[in-house]
């Protein structure tokens, strides 16, 4: 974990409530997809969580969606404003199973995290799908992104608005996999636990009071005792989950 300034360079919307935020800093703490970071907000006690969507060696990238004030008051900020930001938390994606072609389901604000783990899986010469889940046409993002990237990108909108009318876990039976790597709600989590004939790691979304394993505020049961969200996973594999 480390503590650092980080100045915004860009903050621009994706849909109506979903913003992409560039910022320069020391990204030097992050070592994995699937990591995230933990943001001080003016005026507010704790810090947010937010999942890391791309990084390089001096510029971090994240995709948040606005849900209360701290997320709104993220939103107003303009570039040159700084944040004080927390980087290297939790465990991240581990790419060693992945096998040649590995799945990646994403549903919502589950998707960011998956745009750093496809570059890394397609940098191994990986054969990569990505699904994308939302409720409605409206809230697609970063589809184009992904297809730049090299992936094979299907979207599933549940009201058939846009692409696969279902869930993110639909088009599962049309696919041959070897591994999967998915974040997104509890609900969807359950539905790709069910749905999902491989091995493979879901990271969990919580509400955090540290965001580095200090409070225990963000504890889950496992097959192997008690794990920290915010330090033990956000990932973890599933044969380990206890719904």
């Amino acid at each position: 974990m480390k503590q650092s300034i980080f100045t915004i360079l860009s903050n621009t919307p994706l849909t109506d409530c979903v913003y992409k935020m560039v910022l320069s800093g020391d990204t030097s703490a992050i070592t994995a997809p699937g990591q995230f970071v933990n943001i001080q907000i003016t005026g507010k006690f704790l810090r947010r969580p937010i999942s890391v969507c791309d990084y390089d060696g001096d510029t971090l990238t994240i995709v948040y969606k606005v849900v209360g004030k701290g997320t709104e008051i993220l939103s107003w900020m303009v570039p040159g404003e700084k944040l004080d930001i927390l980087t290297g938390l939790g465990n991240g994606y581990d790419l060693t199973p992945a096998g040649n072609s590995p799945v990646l389901l994403g549903g919502g604000v589950g998707v960011p995290p998956l745009y750093h783990l496809a570059k890394r899986l397609l940098a191994m010469g990986k054969q990569v799908t990505v699904i994308l889940g939302f409720n409605t046409q409206t809230e697609v993002f970063y589809e184009a992104e992904f297809r730049a990237l090299g992936c094979r990108v299907i979207v599933a909108t549940a009201d058939g608005s846009y692409g696969v009318k279902g869930f993110a876990t639909t088009p599962l039976n049309d696919l041959n996999y070897s591994y999967f790597y998915t974040c997104g709600p509890e609900p969807m989590l359950k539905a790709v636990y069910k749905a999902t004939r491989t091995s493979g790691q879901m990271s969990f979304e919580e509400r955090m009071g540290c965001g580095f394993g200090a409070c225990m505020g963000c504890s889950c049961k496992t097959k192997y005792g008690n794990k920290r969200i915010c330090k033990d996973g956000p990932v973890l594999e599933k044969e380990e989950i206890v719904w």
